[in-house]
């Protein structure tokens, strides 16, 4: 390639203990062009991208802007290279307005807001890239998707030409998907460097035009969208052929008369602030059945995950666990009854992050492996039990001794998902279960939900991840607003209608049916 790379990576090499994280990586990103990163689940893709803006330093290795030697040490740093990153948890404050969230990141931001300068700025740059947000609205009242668009704001309006997208699409419906590969064909088309960090190889098909796959800390090839294929893209991934994701095991949804593992009858949560309250919630997981749940992030998924689990309390209606009235029950006693827990944030809600694994495998259930009345513990037991379901799950993980903190995300969840389906549980409640995991983890999580089902457990399957709904579930509801808006079999309705309920937006969906 004979144009010359704004950014240029040479011989960059990290470690962590116990991991080697990136090994000699060389890398080129170019303006106008949209470039994918691909690897699995500690290939080293994270490590890489932070290094570059500042939150790590490297071990070794030459980080060039423009051909010139750039000393990288903090996002500081990075922005004063025109560097911008977007990452998966958006870095906003959700009591102020999109205009005064966009102002305090500004490197030129003056003692005295000129807020109709900044308004009018917003305004042009929105226009221009199609990233229409309203600068007077404060953020709390955004959709996921308008919160993204403020945050490629603050990068552009900061003067970033290096962008990085960490997992963009991981909270957006099908339309808004489309909605953002039309603002990065644009900025693309200006010049900017876009690289984007997903594990959505479909996604990396449609709008990449140079993708590169790194496997164990190192780069396993780079190759231009056009030439790439999904089989060739996982075979570099992982050096060999992974199966395709489950498919849909007939059309015949599950028999009325098995066993309802949970109930929900009128449902309301107490309205709280700024959050999502439940309204009116009647649902019913049965045994051998998976309920999926869809909804754009912030619609009261997580309120009702929180509600089965315990975690928050009803305010009117009834909660009932194998005919059980559950209403008052605590965490600990939804716990007790079989109920497995798979969360969204992992190492924030369902770990300890500096124990150990092996540790964090026994704090789920400290009663089966102490001995000498809590005085000692059955270590033997705890790994025994960890290696038998990592083994089932078909997943690797470092070595059991080491923090948990130490681990990737992607290996993080592994682990979670290992410890919770070690016991069999009647009951799954699992929010985003394949989020942040490699094709190759994400097929076996889900082989592993389809065969609890199979077996008689009842699984309620939060994601965002439509494919993996209607290929998992027997029943889907889509959740608006802390309302169930609709509930259909996968079969009756299709991912575009399912889109616009999500987003409760009107006319496309209507057309579609």
């Amino acid at each position: 390639m004979n144009r010359s790379s704004l950014l240029t990576l040479r011989g960059i090499t990290k470690s962590f203990p116990a991991v080697l994280a990136n090994d000699h990586i060389d890398l080129d990103i170019y303006g106008g062009e949209i470039h994918a990163l691909l690897g699995e689940n500690g290939a080293g893709k994270s490590t890489l991208m932070k290094i570059l803006y500042g939150f790590y330093r490297a071990d070794a290795g030459e980080i060039l802007v423009n051909g010139k030697p750039a000393q990288i040490h903090s996002p500081h740093d990075a922005r004063g290279h025109r560097i911008g990153m977007v990452f998966q948890d958006f870095i906003l404050i959700p009591a102020l307005t999109v205009a005064e969230n966009i102002a305090l990141f500004l490197p030129d931001l003056p003692f005295i807001l000129d807020h109709t300068a900044i308004v009018k700025r917003i305004e042009e740059i929105s226009e221009r890239y199609s990233l229409q947000v309203k600068p007077g609205a404060p953020v709390w009242q955004l959709s996921i998707g308008e919160r993204q668009k403020v945050e490629l704001l603050k990068l552009l309006l900061a003067d970033a030409k290096i962008l990085i997208l960490d997992e963009p699409t991981r909270s957006l419906a099908p339309h808004e998907t489309a909605g953002l590969f039309q603002v990065l064909a644009n900025l693309r088309w200006d010049g900017y460097a876009v690289t984007v960090i997903t594990h959505k190889i479909k996604e990396v098909l449609e709008c990449a035009d140079r993708i590169t796959v790194m496997r164990r800390g190192k780069i396993a090839g780079t190759l231009p969208g056009a030439e790439a294929t999904e089989s060739g893209l996982v075979s570099l991934m992982f050096g060999k052929t992974i199966a395709e994701s489950p498919q849909r095991r007939g059309e015949t949804p599950p028999a009325e008369g098995g066993i309802p593992f949970l109930e929900l009858k009128g449902v309301s949560t107490q309205p709280e602030g700024s959050g999502t309250w439940l309204k009116e919630i009647n649902l019913t997981v049965r045994s051998g059945e998976i309920v999926g749940i869809a909804g754009v992030s912030g619609n009261g998924q997580r309120e009702l995950g929180d509600v089965v689990l315990g975690i928050e309390k009803c305010s009117r209606g009834t909660k009932y666990l194998e005919a059980q009235d559950a209403t008052r029950w605590s965490v600990a006693q939804v716990r007790n009854s079989g109920t497995a827990f798979i969360p969204e944030d992992p190492l924030g809600m369902a770990a300890f992050p500096w124990l150990s694994v092996q540790e964090n495998m026994a704090m789920a259930n400290t009663s089966m492996y102490a001995r000498q009345g809590g005085l000692s513990m059955d270590w033997d037991a705890v790994r025994s039990d960890l290696q038998a379901s990592l083994k089932r799950l078909g997943f690797n993980i470092p070595p059991f001794y080491v923090p948990l903190t130490t681990l990737s995300g992607g290996n993080i969840q592994r682990m979670i998902l290992a410890r919770e389906m070690a016991h069999h549980p009647k009951l799954i409640v699992a929010f985003y279960p394949t989020r942040g995991l490699d094709v190759q983890s994400a097929v076996a999580a889900r082989e592993v939900l389809l065969a609890s089902r199979d077996s008689g457990a009842g699984i309620l399957l939060i994601s965002e991840d439509l494919d993996e709904l209607f290929a998992l579930s027997d029943r889907l509801v889509v959740m608006l607003r802390g309302e169930i808006v609709a509930t259909s079999a996968p079969q009756d309705i299709t991912i575009k209608e399912v889109g616009y309920l999500m987003t409760g937006a009107k006319g496309e969906c209507a057309e579609s049916g």
